[in-house]
């Protein structure tokens, strides 16, 4: 007697495809069914990164333009223009986060000494004590969902989705 591979339990992604191949059945859905889950996947791990940040008193957004301060090392400094386009954000939208984030007092802005035209953006103490406490929140979330896949898996898949961004953004 053969053993027979345990049913996969299907997702909202299967029952996409399914509708589609009972009305296309000429249609290739694999891509699909790749990025149908690659968007989900990241719509969900949003949503729940949302929820870790909002005890720290922080949006996502936020939370990248401290976190990219922080990445940058000491002095913790970047000028508005290094941070608008490592997140990809416009101006406008840029400010918008500045502003709340130095009125909350997690970072100051100040004239550049190298470019009387030009700001640069430093956290404050207060900044880096609280993205110190949400990132090690952010990335505890992400181990949990990972943990589903385990150590393994979840490199074979960091592996696989790296080599699809980098044909991808070509």
């Amino acid at each position: 007697m053969s053993a027979r591979p345990e049913p996969r339990p299907a997702d909202p992604v299967d029952a996409i495809i399914e509708q589609w191949a009972r009305v296309r059945p000429d249609l290739d859905t694999a891509g699909m069914e790749v990025f149908g889950r690659i968007y989900r996947l990241a719509r969900a791990m949003g949503d729940r990164h949302e929820q870790v940040y909002t005890p720290f008193g922080i949006s996502r957004g936020e939370f990248d333009v401290l976190a990219t301060l922080r990445r940058a090392g000491e002095p913790y400094t970047l000028s508005p223009r290094q941070l608008s386009a490592t997140l990809m954000l416009t101006t406008g939208g840029m400010t918008g986060r500045l502003d709340k984030l130095e009125r909350a007092g997690l970072l100051r802005r100040s004239p550049d000494p190298h470019d009387r035209r030009g700001l640069q953006v430093t956290l404050t103490e207060e900044g880096l004590r609280l993205i110190d406490e949400a990132v090690v929140a952010g990335v505890a979330e992400q181990s949990r969902a990972l943990a589903a896949l385990g150590e393994e898996r979840a490199a074979q898949l960091a592996d696989l989705l790296r080599e699809l961004l980098l044909a991808t953004e070509r």
